[in-house]
C-alpha cells in the first residue's frame, strides 16, 4: 500500500481540491479515493489535515429530483411540528428543547400572551 503524498498548507499542486472546493465547482469525488492530503501545523496539537481529490477524476453533482425535493420538504416540515401540542411552530424547533417554547416553558407566558407577538407592540 502506497502512502499518500502530504503537502504543506497552501502548497498543494494544481489539479487537487478538497471536498468543499469540489462542491463549489459543482463537482463530487465520484467514488475516487483520497489522492493526497494537506497539513497545517499547530503549536500545541496535531496538525489540521485536509484530504485532497483529483479534479480531473471528479464527476458532476447529481441534480435534485422532484422526489428528493419532496422528501426534503417533508423532513423539514416534521422538524417544525411540536411533539407535545402538534402545532406548526413556523420554524425548526430547537433540539435542545425538543418542543416549542410554549410547551417547554408554560409558566413563563403571561396570561393570554401569544409566543408570536412581540412585547413591544401594542395589541
Amino acid at each position: 500500500m502506497a502512502a499518500l503524498p502530504v503537502y504543506r498548507w497552501r502548497l498543494a499542486p494544481d489539479g487537487y481540491a478538497t471536498y468543499r472546493q469540489l462542491r463549489a465547482l459543482g463537482l463530487r469525488p465520484g467514488g475516487q479515493g483520497v489522492a493526497a492530503q494537506v497539513e497545517r501545523p499547530r503549536r500545541r496539537r496535531g496538525p489540521l489535515v485536509a484530504y485532497l481529490y483529483r479534479i480531473d477524476l471528479a464527476k458532476p453533482v447529481r441534480p435534485m429530483t422532484s422526489a428528493k425535493w419532496a422528501a426534503l420538504a417533508k423532513a423539514n416540515a416534521a422538524r417544525r411540528v411540536c411533539p407535545e401540542c402538534r402545532r406548526d411552530a413556523g420554524y425548526v424547533i430547537p433540539p435542545s428543547l425538543g418542543m416549542c417554547p410554549a410547551c417547554a416553558f408554560p409558566d413563563n407566558a403571561p396570561e393570554g400572551a401569544s409566543w408570536n407577538s412581540s412585547p413591544h407592540t401594542a395589541p
